[in-house]
């Protein structure tokens, strides 16, 4: 032997010996696997005396199958039968009529009616490529305000919601006619690129995609201020990414709200991202003192069990069912009142050829009578313009 230690042979021949003990633990491991996947009664006799001898690799694989049940359950979708869903859906409605201050936290669920996929649903972006499997780019161009979004919307104007914080960066809460103050779009919106360099940040709303060329840690758009000149920049907050812009992210609201909440109704959220914003959860109140919590979702949650109520159900139905319990009319959308063309900043003369995503436009449909680009009514409603024939009739109920 070395005065240093052992020999070049030695360790050789020490660490043959360790690879042969690892080989053998893992035949011993698939061997012990293989019997318990038959039932008890076709064990041979020889199985079961090894079972005995490998007590700690049969709790081993026995755990991590009740794991592996365990996070497939997580992933399935339930729905509540119609009748269950309505008796949930008269609590929640009772819930709403009774906050004095309503938050509204909303996922990628709210907007799958609208043809924008979610991440964690069985057709999710995450659950494809855990399978191996492709995603397909969605036209977002395409997609419009859901059932959903204009129930917010609607909740809003009424009162009976005080503010919405959204992971989504679709743009569909702006377009449903949501004021920009009501709105905390955390993760960003794609239809917004702002000019870091002007105090405070100029803001440009545009009617396409501003992130055609931005991707993680860069998010330059190609365009310039209108102003000073510098590069413009997208509002995406990517996974790994921290938000530090003031808008359209909104934190300071989203956090003051929370604050102020009594009560949280989470819309089509797999919350495994929020719950990582422990200001959201007013968690450094006692649990009496915390927000009552009202969770929609098909899956399963991380706050599940924090939750007064959980609603298995999918959001345009939930909360239809919720609208005609308080009474409310739920507008529809159309391109003609969409607030995005008046908020929107055109492009400059040389601008055009800065980006190939397709523009929104208002489309070939005739504007309601009357209107040829001016409201019908005399007060604009939730920051769009709703006239006659723009809202779905229902019959209205006092809400007590």
């Amino acid at each position: 032997m070395a005065a240093g230690g052992p020999s070049r042979s030695e360790r050789k021949a020490a660490e043959r010996v360790r690879r042969l003990r690892e080989e053998q633990q893992r035949e011993r491991l698939r061997q012990v696997s293989r019997i318990l996947r038959k039932a008890a009664a076709e064990r041979s006799a020889e199985e079961g005396r090894l079972l005995a001898e490998s007590e700690d690799l049969v709790t081993e694989l026995q755990g991590r199958s009740r794991r592996r049940e365990g996070l497939k359950r997580r992933q399935e979708e339930v729905c509540d039968d119609p009748e269950e869903l309505r008796r949930k859906v008269r609590e929640l409605a009772g819930a709403v009529r009774n906050a004095k201050y309503l938050v509204v936290y909303t996922g990628a669920g709210i907007s799958t009616a609208a043809s924008i996929p979610d991440y964690r649903g069985p057709n999710g972006v995450w659950t494809l490529l855990q399978k191996g499997r492709s995603v397909s780019a969605a036209d977002l161009s395409e997609a419009e305000p859901t059932l959903t979004h204009m129930s917010i919307a609607r909740l809003h104007e009424q009162k009976l919601v005080q503010h919405v914080v959204s992971q989504n960066c679709d743009g569909l809460h702006l377009r449903s006619g949501l004021p920009r103050t009501a709105i905390s779009e955390l993760h960003g919106n794609m239809y917004i690129e702002v000019c870091t360099a002007c105090t405070p940040n100029r803001e440009y709303v545009r009617v396409f995609d501003v992130t055609e060329r931005t991707a993680l840690h860069r998010h330059q758009t190609g365009r310039a201020c209108h102003k000073c000149g510098a590069q413009l920049r997208d509002t995406i907050v990517h996974f790994g990414e921290r938000g530090t812009l003031g808008q359209p992210l909104n934190w300071e609201a989203a956090t003051e709200a929370a604050s102020k909440a009594d009560t949280i109704l989470c819309l089509g959220s797999s919350l495994k991202v929020l719950k990582k914003y422990p200001h959201l959860w007013c968690m450094t109140k006692p649990p009496s003192r915390r927000p009552k919590l009202y969770i929609v979702n098909l899956q399963w949650t991380p706050k599940d069990d924090w939750a007064a109520l959980k609603l298995h159900g999918k959001c345009d139905d939930v909360m239809r069912l919720l609208m005609d319990e308080l009474g409310l009319e739920i507008p529809l959308y159309s391109r003609w009142q969409d607030p995005i063309f008046s908020l929107a900043t055109p492009l400059r003369a040389g601008e055009e050829g800065s980006h190939t995503r397709k523009s929104l436009c208002r489309s070939q449909e005739e504007p309601p009578p009357g209107d040829r680009g001016a409201p019908l009514s005399s007060a604009p409603i939730l920051g769009g313009w709703f006239g006659r024939g723009c809202t779905k009739r229902t019959k209205r109920r006092k809400i007590t």
